[in-house]
């Protein structure tokens, strides 16, 4: 059981990893330049990778209690910045810099930047969740 635990601990860090080096990436070499929502998202995500390095070093998985918070309101962020892109919804947020229903990438016709970060912040959130509830 305890085995599980830490794993879940590890697979929330590598995905926040994961999201972070995806973020640069596509901001520093492929040169997309970040809206303001997109700004307010890598504010709640970059923190993570290295709260659940710690965490997962010193083997506390107390932690998702701290982190549950930053994987919610991010992924909120995500959902609305993702509804301004595809349903034209808020539109307006980003009101100078690069204009938040922009899309760099649409691939399949639906999976853009704020949708990727969606599905991090979900994926951070249900791993810890399960750890949480498996203690």
């Amino acid at each position: 059981m305890n085995d599980s635990l830490n794993k879940s601990l590890y697979f929330a860090w590598v995905t926040a990893i994961v999201a972070t080096l995806g973020s640069l990436y596509f901001s520093e070499i492929a040169g997309f330049e970040p809206c303001k929502l997109c700004w307010i998202q890598r504010i709640f995500m970059y923190p993570l990778v290295l709260i659940l390095g710690i965490a997962c070093f010193r083997n506390d998985r107390v932690i998702a209690i701290y982190v549950l918070p930053l994987t919610i309101i991010g992924g909120c962020v995500s959902i609305l910045h993702y509804s301004e892109q595809k349903l034209g919804l808020f539109e307006g947020t980003c009101t100078t810099g690069v204009p938040c229903s922009g899309e760099y990438i649409n691939w399949l016709g639906f999976i853009t930047i704020p949708l990727l970060a969606l599905v991090a912040f979900v994926l951070i959130t249900v791993f810890l969740w399960t750890g949480l509830r498996k203690r």
